[in-house]
């Protein structure tokens, strides 16, 4: 499936409340991770666009379910990322929250990109994410982030372990897609499985 040539992506709206969602018109996929994840920088590869989503060296700048439309045909969600952020308990709660409604009520959302950092091991926030995940049946792209940062034999020991503790929802370390904002590596790839979801 090739890869589309994206004439036209803009930021639309910050969601902080779920009345503040836009009707569900276009297909959605959205972006989940650890904080400092390299979320922006994958979003930005994939669109071919340096600066449209913030890349920032401190993590938890992302505060919102910030929506940005792809060709007038799809949305793209950055979620806050999880893990660390320099606010409140009580705001990360409410992040929380309205994540989870997102992702159990959301109609239009086909895909939920689920990137992982390959030089750490999955902990609790996302086995419980992913429980919740497939729980309600959403289809989830598992992607390891930062490729370029490992060698072969790292990668192939952490793809182990990361398969291995994702197991239990039917992730192979096949299915993991390795990826890296810097050399592009995994781009096509990553396109293939999005466009597969948001076109089902």
């Amino acid at each position: 499936m090739a890869i589309p040539k994206i004439t036209r992506a803009e930021f639309v709206l910050s969601v902080h409340r779920p009345e503040q969602l836009p009707g569900p018109s276009l297909p959605e996929a959205a972006f989940l991770g650890r904080s400092n994840v390299g979320k922006s920088s994958l979003i930005n590869c994939l669109l071919g666009r340096k600066g449209l989503v913030r890349v920032s060296r401190r993590p938890g700048c992302t505060q919102a379910l910030n929506f940005y439309r792809v060709n007038d045909t799809w949305y793209f969600v950055d979620l806050p990322g999880y893990g660390y952020a320099q606010v409140s308990r009580a705001q990360q709660a409410r992040w929380g929250e309205l994540i989870l409604d997102y992702f159990e009520t959301r109609r239009s959302l086909k895909a939920v990109v689920f990137l992982l950092d390959p030089r750490r091991r999955p902990e609790r926030e996302e086995i419980f994410l992913w429980e919740k995940l497939t729980g309600w049946g959403r289809t989830v792209i598992p992607v390891l982030t930062k490729a370029d940062k490992l060698k072969a034999g790292e990668r192939a020991q952490a793809a182990r372990e990361i398969a291995q503790a994702l197991g239990p929802f039917g992730v192979t370390a096949a299915e993991l897609v390795w990826f890296s904002a810097l050399t592009h590596e995994g781009r096509d790839r990553l396109w293939a499985r999005l466009l597969a979801a948001l076109k089902a």
